[in-house]
């Protein structure tokens, strides 16, 4: 399956090190997801995504622009294809807007649930499906919820409202596909629905069968002398009632100061537009491969 890559932070941050030159990165990992890749950022408040059909390790433009992006948030993702065609409009991370959406995972018998998987996308939204992957289907059901509540062109969303959107993604595809499997070996006869979506200002991880681990502070900032934005709680873990400073996504921990703790199964974490930390959990059953 794929590999994910999300941050959202209060400040600029450069991500060569989480995507390159740390142990553990997707760099590294694209030896065993070979299928393309893929990073959006944004620059005032606008996205930016730049996407190749090449193995990260052997693709040059991979390297450069991971040295080169500095931004409050980053989505990045190796494509190890299970639907689709190896192709630039198959590659995540997938754009609507402001909105930026990466998936790890498989929908089972995909191409014979795909005309009701389709029929729960807005009539409006179904002609900016460019590509044949399930992932990209999964986020267009999504978006197709959110707007029923929430403007599409609107990048802050009320945190209830944009888990009540995912929650009615999964559930519903889960009643067309089938039940959701935990297993990090994936096969494709099973589904899984990890994903990462942000509309910039807001990030959000949810965990759907494939491991997906999360950070909001650092064991020891290695920063903490020169960053304006550095306070005792970056080395200290969150609790409700207050902001956090970044808020990292991965498929693996990455080596260094960051502390990282495995989402649970149909777990849901994101930060608002102001960096508040929000939980909730979709009570599913998987399956045990």
């Amino acid at each position: 399956m794929c590999r994910l890559f999300g941050f959202r932070s209060i400040i600029n941050s450069q991500v060569h090190s989480s995507l390159v030159s740390a142990d553990n990165t997707l760099h590294d990992l694209s030896q065993r997801h070979p299928d393309g890749w893929g990073v959006a950022y944004y620059i005032e408040k606008t996205p930016h995504l730049i996407k190749s059909t090449d193995c990260a390790m052997e693709d040059q433009l991979f390297q450069k622009v991971s040295g080169v992006v500095s931004s409050h948030t980053v989505v990045a993702h190796i494509r190890k294809a299970t639907q689709g065609s190896h192709s630039i409009l198959n590659s995540h991370p997938f754009q609507y807007g402001k909105w930026i959406f990466a998936h790890n995972g498989n929908i089972k018998d995909f191409d014979k649930v795909h005309p009701k998987l389709l029929a729960l996308v807005d009539d409006d939204l179904k002609r900016y499906i460019l590509g044949s992957t399930d992932s990209e289907m999964i986020f267009f059901i999504l978006l197709s919820k959110l707007k029923k509540i929430h403007s599409l062109d609107k990048p802050i969303v009320d945190p209830d409202k944009l888990t009540t959107a995912v929650k009615e993604c999964v559930l519903d595809i889960i009643k067309i596909a089938g039940q959701l499997t935990h297993n990090n070996t994936p096969v494709k006869t099973e589904n899984y629905l990890s994903f990462i979506l942000t509309s910039g200002p807001m990030m959000l991880g949810f965990n759907g069968g494939q491991d997906l681990f999360a950070c909001t502070y650092k064991t020891k900032c290695p920063e903490k002398d020169s960053c304006p934005s550095y306070a005792s709680f970056c080395e200290a873990p969150p609790d409700e009632s207050r902001k956090v400073n970044h808020l990292i996504f991965a498929s693996e921990m990455i080596s260094g100061a960051n502390k990282w703790d495995i989402m649970k199964p149909g777990e849901i974490i994101g930060v608002d537009s102001e960096m508040k930390l929000f939980k909730d959990q979709i009570n599913l059953e998987f399956l045990s491969p």
